[in-house]
């Protein structure tokens, strides 16, 4: 059955899978089908948050035109460094997936999956819109996101006089070290509130403890996170 095309019917469990949450691998066990099977089909046809079973069936019959066209040429394919675009859209959807399932929205998720499939580990905003075939407003509004989350930076690309959105090997100490100052404002704040209530009250001891936890957690993150990143990435600054 893996060899066959996928029937309307395999459409609407898609479908229906999607709506409930499932993982392409869980849909694709339900199905009888690989992974990169509904993987290539959600993605050529709307995306998670997109799709449509009934609209993906009329796609999929329409003929395929194979003349003039190979799969390295299609749109936004020119920051591919050369590899199979299906290759790198099966990789960057299951990323996306699981940045999504950890609670990066949609949008965002993809843009920073479409950053990490890349070997420069960065893309102009142009690049982005023909990648990803979203609007540049789009665009705009996820790399705004990112940056405030100090999970991407911006840097200026003078030889094509656009800015380029960056991922590097310090993105995730920084977004860590960025989660970390707000658990230590929290646990100053759950201090400072226990005071004022009363240290002896239910109250001032939840939250009294409640900041000890915090404080005592970030110390131990901060720690880790500089230690593995050491190891991980020796040349990184």
């Amino acid at each position: 059955m893996s060899g066959q095309r996928l029937t309307q019917q395999d459409r609407r469990q898609i479908a229906a899978g999607l709506r409930d949450g499932l993982t392409y691998a869980a849909i694709a066990r339900r199905l009888g089908r690989p992974t990169s099977t509904v993987t290539r089909e959600v993605m050529r046809n709307g995306g998670p948050g997109g799709y449509h079973a009934d609209r993906a069936h009329l796609a999929g019959k329409r003929p395929v035109r194979r003349h003039g066209t190979t799969p390295a040429t299609r749109p936004g394919s020119g920051d591919l460094d050369g590899r199979d675009p299906r290759v790198v859209d099966e990789v960057a959807a299951q990323s996306a997936e699981l940045m999504v399932r950890a609670g990066l929205p949609l949008m965002m998720a993809k843009v920073m999956a479409a950053l990490f499939t890349t070997d420069s580990g960065s893309l102009t905003s142009a690049d982005l819109v023909r990648r990803l075939r979203v609007s540049p407003a789009s665009i705009s509004k996820a790399v705004g996101y990112l940056e405030s989350q100090e999970l991407i930076k911006r840097e200026r690309d003078p030889r094509r006089r656009a800015e380029r959105y960056v991922v590097d090997d310090t993105i995730w100490l920084q977004a860590i070290m960025a989660s970390v100052r707000i658990n230590y404002e929290i646990a100053t704040a759950c201090e400072h509130g226990a005071q004022r209530l009363g240290p002896g009250t239910p109250a001032g001891v939840r939250l009294e403890s409640m900041g000890r936890f915090l404080s005592h957690v970030s110390d131990d993150l901060v720690r880790s996170t500089e230690h593995w990143h050491r190891v991980c990435f020796p040349d990184s600054p």
